[in-house]
């Protein structure tokens, strides 16, 4: 939790100039510690459904020692789902109404799986525009992961996406470029994020819709932006949410679909993340692959046991860092009553107190 000024000490005001929240003691004499309720919309298929559900679960429960956290996970209704994940949802999430009905503090929005370049064209596409369009206006602060990034650029901020020639798979450095945001405030200047997808918004795009760039890559591009008030919208284009072995399942599906003729080549290694010993042990793995195809035979079976405790996670601590610091953000900023987004008194161009960016 922040730090409050309390007297005159020079060591506040320095510590404010470098991005750290410090609290005034009429701000901090009007908050008192409370339940905070962070609404969950996956859009994720079937497949990583449970998984991104705890992935984002576990990153807000780390977030905050103090703060109680009511997680309201919701999808909606005009994404297709097989019977299994279908009763998932019907018993433990919430419906769209039942969450616009008791309001949110915060709200996470998953990435979703896209069928053709458009995503105009999607069975999602409105009825996401609908959720946004009301998060804008009643929820203090939500973050839209990957996909969920690109969507919102493109219906609130006129930037489509465009097509990458290759696919972003893998791991990759980044570096903080606007260190004054408290999002960024005792994390690492540089750390690393995964990356995966076929799709980009430029920092050209970023810069022209007005919004705050904090880290971005030489390789990946922008990861992490904010809307131009600092805080209303909270943008990632990768998944710092992943697990270990995330990419590591990806790239086994890839293989599978490999092998039963709905890819033409042999997938590739996520970048910076499969060690030197564990490569051999899948191009061992991909001799067989190919040779059982040509046989029409049974495909082998993956080594995922032999090549998991190989792998590194350079990611999550930042990840659980930012996440800490957004959720600290939107907890000393949203009023007691969960339909009203901003205390009084908070300039809601301006609810952090950054200025002018520079």
């Amino acid at each position: 939790m922040p730090l409050v000024a309390h007297n005159a000490l020079p060591t506040f005001a320095r510590l404010q100039e470098e991005g750290q929240t410090v609290l005034t003691p009429e701000r901090a004499g009007s908050q008192f510690i409370r339940e905070l309720h962070v609404g969950l919309l996956n859009m994720m298929p079937d497949a990583a459904l449970a998984a991104t559900e705890r992935q984002f679960f576990r990153l807000i429960g780390e977030s905050n020692p103090i703060a109680q956290f009511y997680v309201h996970p919701f999808s909606l209704p005009e994404i297709a789902r097989g019977a299994e994940a279908q009763a998932h949802i019907d018993r433990y999430y919430e419906t769209v109404e039942q969450v616009r009905e008791a309001g949110l503090d915060a709200l996470i929005i998953t990435g979703a799986n896209v069928i053709g370049p458009e995503l105009s064209s999607q069975p999602f596409w409105q009825p996401l525009r609908d959720v946004v369009d009301w998060a804008a206006e009643s929820v203090t602060s939500t973050l839209c992961s990957c996909l969920a990034t690109h969507a919102v650029l493109q219906f609130r901020y006129g930037q489509t996406r465009t097509p990458r020639a290759d696919k972003l798979w893998g791991v990759f450095p980044h570096r903080v470029v606007d260190k004054r945001h408290p999002l960024v405030n005792d994390v690492n200047t540089r750390f690393d994020v995964p990356h995966s997808r076929w799709n980009r918004i430029t920092r050209d795009q970023f810069d022209s819709a007005g919004l705050r760039v904090l880290v971005e890559s030489d390789a990946a591009g922008v990861h992490l932006a904010t809307s131009g008030d600092g805080l209303r919208f909270v943008f990632f284009q990768g998944h710092p949410e992943y697990d270990t072995v995330s990419l590591l399942k990806e790239y086994k599906r890839e293989v599978g679909l490999y092998f039963a003729g709905n890819r033409t080549d042999y997938p590739p290694f996520p970048r910076h993340y499969v060690p030197m010993q564990a490569q051999a042990v899948l191009r061992e793995y991909q001799g067989r692959v190919v040779s059982a195809r040509e046989a029409a035979g049974a495909l082998p079976p993956f080594p995922e046991a032999l090549i998991a405790p190989a792998l590194d996670n350079t990611w999550h601590d930042t990840a659980e860092a930012v996440l800490g610091n957004w959720i600290g953000l939107v907890y000393q900023v949203t009023h007691s009553d969960r339909r009203k987004p901003f205390m009084d008194g908070l300039d809601p161009s301006d609810p952090l107190g950054l200025g002018p960016r520079r």
